[in-house]
């Protein structure tokens, strides 16, 4: 009776304190949406038509269904272990031109997006030498020609 005890407290312990994190979960920066940076919506000007946007800042990520005059721009940085980072920005168009621009947002820095360069295994290079070295293929050879390329004879 006693070993089952014992057995019984050392699972619940075992359970409940496997849940919490002693040595901490890594966590990464998750950037969701369209990238907005204060120097695209600086370049937007009112009277600009929708291809000249759609230049400057991109295809939106949200269209109104309801209204098609309406383009939201989001962008949303949830940093890993501080708060999260919302900006967007909502432009309104008549006649396919841009008559208002409104702004919700921090958007007077630029975001830091980091990089996962010391992430993953090490990429060595003297394991590539391992492998034979292969030939290199003539520039139009073994690829179908793209949209308006023309096809070479042979």
């Amino acid at each position: 009776m006693q070993k089952l005890t014992g057995i019984i407290t050392l699972s619940a312990v075992l359970l409940l304190s496997s849940g919490c994190s002693y040595f901490g979960v890594y966590k990464r920066d998750l950037p969701q949406g369209n990238l907005v940076t204060t120097n695209m919506v600086s370049q937007l000007q009112t009277g600009m038509s929708r291809d000249q946007v759609v230049d400057v800042m991109g295809r939106p990520l949200l269209e109104a269904p309801f209204d098609a005059n309406e383009w939201d721009y989001v962008f949303r940085l949830d940093k890993a272990y501080d708060e999260v980072e919302q900006r967007r920005v909502t432009l309104t168009f008549d006649d396919d031109r841009l008559v208002n621009i409104e702004r919700q947002g921090n958007l007077d820095s630029d975001i830091e997006l980091g990089t996962d360069d010391e992430l993953g295994p090490r990429n060595d290079e003297s394991a590539m030498d391992a492998f034979p070295a292969t030939e290199a293929m003539p520039e139009n050879e073994g690829r179908l020609p793209m949209g308006g390329e023309p096809a070479q004879e042979p």
